[in-house]
């Protein structure tokens, strides 16, 4: 970032603000109401399924909501809770307890603000798509395997692993106490959650679902049946609609060194999600997202949660498309989702209490089918090898082992087999006695050079960094004349950037050459890479003279100094 320079904080909601008016508060708070309404369901299901109550999940869609819309650079970005974060959620819970998922989620917040005044919004963009993909399908499944106990009505005895394989272990071992009546209401509310928007795109499955199912079991509960079935109330009977005071989360620098790999996660999670979902809606929109902001906003919003007992917070595309197609344009359809909200917080929770597990695990079931993009997924394995094993690699360390280390291990593959590609694609060409001085480029006139004997020309085609430069040096090693040459040419035309490596390799080189008595010469050095030869100093030991612009003019300095020699 230029430090000279203000941030690139500009939130959409006080661009948004300046021409508004009553017509266009009409559409927002319609398109606030309906995404307030779908709203509510995600966010207990998505708080219950990380391992907390669903009181947690409604407080981080208030507060998170609202502040990813007054602050962030999205103008219908809808904020909260979302799936991706139930199985990292839920392990740091597992691992740290509640206090170390708060000090994770502010360092997220944290490292997400900073990504947005180092202007990293764009570069977060370029995360190769198969790992997205890799470890999105990965999240998908994992969700899917929590809800086993919720949806079948097992009774399981045991603790729960928290591995893949472990707790489909259990559940295999305690299947035979599966629970037709419970299994009945997941599979009805799925017929729900699917069907209803087929008879209109505006009903809300997941609501409809929650309260068809919810008032089916009230009601069977009236004449003595379903009283097995468990619900929101039995499992969490500490439910209250007081809004939570700011509290200390212990941050120190033991926390700080054990959470920030998780941080890390969370914050390039959110980071992706949440710019994934402002892409998705500039498309429908045909606005334009200021990313850096709105990473900024989101850090913002994570900043503030874990203070308020909430979990990590993000853009949500489900909510954010409901959003779009109610007719909000505005982030202050965003603030009024979140008003909605908090009135069912403090209104309705003897209601939610009356919910039944296996409703809200069909909720989340749906949710992880919609999330796996098993259709992008195979689209994928159309690709190259090397993207389908980025990918395979990620979803497997995803489900296996955890996100931290599937999406490092993601990244660090994704890299290796770019640098591959890339030194695949670099070339390093010997010529002999004659050069064509325009072959490989788009030059009509060829200009033929005879090189005297003693000349060596050697070009390189491609980056010389350091999966190259010892590719080069090999080449050079390798090359065979009838005798020691008297001058080597490098022609560099085709390098756009030299780094460390490679302006190390090519001192070596020089000082190499200039021990046997042999004069290097670089033509076609483009400025880029010339500057940073320049502050190596690497004029300042072949001499300025040896540095052409051109091949034919190296060809002519090359020859004249074996001419000399003669």
């Amino acid at each position: 970032m230029d430090l000279l320079h203000a941030p690139d904080f500009k939130p959409a909601a006080i661009q948004c603000l300046k021409n508004y008016s009553l017509s266009r508060f009409k559409s927002d708070l319609i398109a606030g109401i309906v995404v307030g309404i779908v709203a509510l369901p995600l966010a207990i299901a998505f708080a219950i399924a990380s391992g907390v109550n669903p009181s947690v999940g409604l407080i981080t869609a208030i507060i998170g909501g609202f502040l990813v819309s007054a602050l962030g650079g999205n103008s219908v970005q809808i904020g909260g809770p979302t799936g991706a974060f139930i199985v990292i959620v839920y392990n740091i819970i597992a691992n740290y307890g509640l206090s170390g998922l708060a000090i994770a989620t502010f360092m997220a917040g944290c490292l997400l603000v900073i990504m947005g005044l180092f202007k990293l919004g764009t570069v977060i963009k370029f995360i190769p798509y198969p790992i997205v993909v890799g470890f999105t399908a990965g999240i998908a499944l994992t969700i899917f395997s929590t809800q086993m106990p919720d949806f079948f009505g097992l009774s399981i005895d045991e603790k729960i692993p928290g591995d893949f394989i472990g707790k489909w272990g259990v559940y295999f071992r305690h299947f035979a106490s599966i629970d037709l009546t419970t299994t009945l209401i997941g599979l009805v509310s799925i017929l729900l959650i699917v069907g209803a928007p087929r008879i209109s795109s505006r009903l809300p499955g997941a609501l409809v679902a929650i309260v068809v199912m919810t008032l089916a079991v009230w009601v069977l509960n009236q004449f003595g049946y379903c009283s097995e079935v468990e619900t929101i109330g039995k499992r969490f009977r500490d439910l209250t609609t007081d809004i939570p005071h700011p509290h200390s989360i212990g941050l120190n620098m033991e926390s700080i060194n054990l959470l920030l790999p998780s941080a890390f996660t969370i914050a390039v999670l959110g980071a992706i999600e949440s710019l994934l979902s402002a892409t998705v809606a500039d498309g429908v929109t045909g606005s334009r997202t200021n990313s850096n902001t709105e990473l900024i906003g989101q850090g913002i919003a994570n900043i503030a949660v874990p203070f308020f007992g909430g979990i990590p917070v993000t853009g949500a595309i489900a909510r954010t498309m409901t959003n779009i197609t109610n007719g909000g344009r505005t982030p202050v359809a965003g603030i009024i989702h979140a008003m909605v909200l908090l009135m069912a917080y403090l209104f309705l929770m003897p209601l939610i209490n009356l919910v039944p597990m296996a409703c809200l695990g069909a909720v989340l079931i749906v949710v992880a089918y919609n999330m796996s993009g098993w259709r992008t997924v195979a689209g994928i394995m159309k690709s190259p090898k090397s993207d389908i094993s980025v990918l395979v690699v990620t979803f497997l360390l995803t489900v296996i082992f955890d996100l931290t280390i599937a999406i490092e291990m993601g990244l660090l593959l994704a890299i290796v087999l770019f640098l591959q590609r890339v030194m695949q694609n670099t070339s390093v060409r010997v010529y002999g006695e004659k050069l064509d001085a325009a072959e490989g480029s788009d030059l009509s006139t060829h200009e033929m050079l005879d090189l005297r004997k003693g000349v060596g020309v050697y070009e390189i085609d491609g980056p010389f960094f350091f999966g190259v430069a010892t590719k080069f040096d090999e080449v050079m090693r390798n090359t065979h004349m009838t005798e020691k040459p008297r001058v080597r040419i490098i022609r560099m035309r085709k390098v756009p950037f030299i780094d460390a490596t490679g302006i190390h390799n090519l001192e070596i080189l020089i000082r190499g050459s200039q021990a046997e008595d042999i004069t290097v010469v670089l033509s076609g050095v483009n400025p880029q890479v010339s500057e940073a030869l320049h502050k190596a100093g690497v004029d300042d030991m072949i001499g300025s003279e040896n540095i052409c612009p051109h091949i034919s003019l190296a060809v002519q300095r090359a020859n004249a100094i074996v001419g000399s020699a003669d």
